[in-house]
């Protein structure tokens, strides 16, 4: 920061700046964390030489308090890969079950948008498809915030949804499925080369509930990346070169996607690893009936309040998944 023409790029200096406060406060956290055990250590000392009742009690307090900040710093030092600090891309799309995988879709989307403002992060809609009768067939949405990538990495996956359908008027359980895919938001320092040659863009009417809302313009973006077959598209954003803007970021964000499941796969092949790297395998179960339990199938944890996890409460299953990788990483 103190080379000449540090401030000429501002764009530049402003993440750099941002990058040395984010190390200042996690050595500061961790010097007041050194801090409270020396003083805890003194304070077990002062207890056992005077046999106070009062200070092993106040100790006690102290040690569950220092548990809880351990704890707290343990989870930043996991989210250290190299994209976790970044925004995050979600995508979810209904399974087969019609309706019923429709509204599913939406209560999954209620559930990240509130954990997400429990946080302070920001969520934006990229692109909606509603379904037919209820719900939504597919959405795309952004996610900023400090780590916001490496907190809901965690969520990519399928997840199952066991209930008596609203839709079923014979009162049957249903089971129903929804595909989450997380993307980490690609920064401008981040090297994705896109050939213009190689994307087809098209511009369509963006839809939407009719009346004086409807887009007589067409403003919506659609973009095929021709060599690997990906298709991104965004239709929220007001003019045509926003959501071209978007769409763009969007692709760029699948295309370095697929650049670490290709180094994934070429690190597990050379570990002698035979597991399949994909991000469609079943993650998490959320029944509702004929009992109250939400089961992560990959760390075993269980919630019996349902309700609660569909307000946003998934901070339990974000932390044992990260503490589950950084054991088998």
């Amino acid at each position: 920061m103190t080379r000449e023409g540090f401030w000429d790029d501002q764009s530049r200096a402003q993440e750099v700046t941002q990058a040395v406060t984010n190390l200042k406060e996690r050595i500061s956290a961790f010097g007041e964390l050194y801090g409270a055990l020396e003083d805890l250590e003194v304070l077990i000392d002062l207890g056992e030489e005077e046999d106070d009742g009062d200070l092993v009690q106040e100790a006690t307090e102290a040690l569950a308090n220092l548990r809880r900040q351990v704890a707290d710093m343990e989870l930043q030092v996991l989210l250290s890969g190299p994209y976790d600090a970044s925004n995050a891309i979600v995508s979810m799309h209904a399974g087969a079950g019609g309706t019923e995988a429709q509204d599913w879709v939406s209560m999954l989307l209620r559930m990240f948008t509130r954990w997400a403002e429990n946080r302070r992060f920001k969520v934006n809609i990229i692109d909606m498809l509603p379904g037919d009768e209820a719900g939504i067939k597919s959405v795309t949405f952004s996610v900023a915030g400090k780590n916001a990538f490496g907190y809901l990495r965690s969520e990519k996956g399928v997840h199952r949804l066991v209930r008596i359908s609203p839709f079923d008027a014979a009162g049957r359980r249903h089971t129903s499925f929804a595909s989450v895919d997380v993307l980490p938001e690609v920064q401008d320092d981040i090297d994705v080369q896109i050939d213009p040659e190689d994307i087809k863009i098209d511009t369509y009417r963006s839809g939407g509930a009719g009346g004086q809302h409807v887009n007589k313009t067409d403003s919506a973006v659609r973009i095929t990346h021709l060599p690997t077959g990906i298709v991104v598209q965004c239709q929220n954003e007001r003019s045509q070169i926003s959501n071209r803007n978007t769409a763009m970021k969007l692709l760029k964000a699948r295309l370095l996607d697929l650049e670490m499941q290709k180094k994934e796969a070429e690190l597990a092949q050379m570990r002698g690893e035979n597991k399949e790297i994909a991000w469609g395998s079943q993650i998490r179960s959320y029944v509702f009936h004929p009992y109250s339990l939400v089961k992560d199938h990959r760390t075993g944890v269980e919630v019996g309040n349902v309700e609660a996890v569909m307000d946003g409460d998934i901070d339990e299953f974000i932390n044992a998944y990260l503490r589950e990788q950084a054991r088998s990483g």
